[in-house]
């Protein structure tokens, strides 16, 4: 899912320009965000749990470090892969635990959570546009409308917590059944933009919503033990393995752009 067809002006203060923050949308970018969604289900419980931290003190230290990432990529003036995406892993763990301290710390069910994560998105999606006319994120060139960004980035991954926990936890569908179910609805979104025509802004949102709670499920099938309904493999494996597999990507992403920037600036001097 692109929106490389819409077609908006930026913002008139050319003071605040710069070239787009985020990276085109290709099939690349959904298995790296997929798996960062994996990645902020497991490290959650890893930091929880394995390490002793606790919700709060996992909560302060990642806090911490997403401030200094959102810092880093804020004063950024172009799309650096390794930067965007360690953020977006960071906010996926933020998005987590944001959902965790509600539910496990203040006892709001999780219909309540999900219905105010909801509301509170749609709120993002309407300051968005009222204030820049578009919720394109091929436009991505003011600092108001990467803190928009950002913060729509932040509340789909609390929303995808609230209702991939929903669905496999209080409603007990069970991680298989709810990555499942999550999947086929994230098909279903790229067939009605691809084949029936809907308009790519609303399809990329939908899909980047589900995509958190089917890679929270993944990510719990793979990692949670045998009697809960995983397949055992722990916090640990799991979130090395797809730290490494995001690494490789990032890599391999920020490589091809290396090469198409030198060849840009080689063709030019011709």
């Amino acid at each position: 899912m692109t929106t490389k067809n819409c077609k908006e002006a930026a913002s008139p203060d050319l003071a605040q320009q710069m070239l787009n923050k985020v990276p085109a949308v290709t099939l690349a970018f959904w298995v790296v965000k997929i798996m960062a969604t994996t990645v902020g289900e497991t490290a959650a419980d890893f930091l929880n749990t394995n390490l002793n931290l606790g919700l709060t003190k996992t909560s302060i230290t990642i806090g911490a470090l997403l401030a200094l990432a959102l810092v880093a990529q804020m004063r950024l003036r172009r799309y650096v892969p390794s930067i965007y995406w360690l953020t977006v892993v960071l906010i996926s763990v933020a998005g987590t635990l944001i959902t965790d301290n509600i539910t496990d710390h203040l006892g709001v069910p999780l219909q309540v959570t999900t219905g105010v994560f909801a509301a509170a998105l749609i709120a993002t999606f309407a300051v968005w546009y009222a204030h820049e006319k578009t919720l394109s994120i091929h436009t991505i060139v003011t600092r108001r409308r990467e803190a928009c960004y950002w913060l729509a980035i932040l509340v789909t991954f609390a929303l995808g917590t609230a209702a991939g926990d929903l669905l496999a936890e209080t409603l007990q569908l069970g991680y298989l059944a709810s990555a499942g179910l999550f999947g086929a609805a994230i098909g279903g979104v790229t067939l009605a933009h691809c084949r029936l025509g809907v308009n790519a802004v609303p399809a990329f949102w939908i899909a980047y919503v589900l995509t958190r709670p089917f890679g929270a499920a993944f990510g719990d099938l793979l990692s949670q033990p045998g009697n809960q309904g995983g397949l055992g493999l722990g916090t640990v494996l799991t979130s090395a393995a797809f730290l490494l597999l995001i690494l490789g990507l990032v890599g391999s992403m920020s490589l091809r752009r290396h090469r198409g920037a030198a060849g840009s600036r080689t063709a030019a001097w011709r």
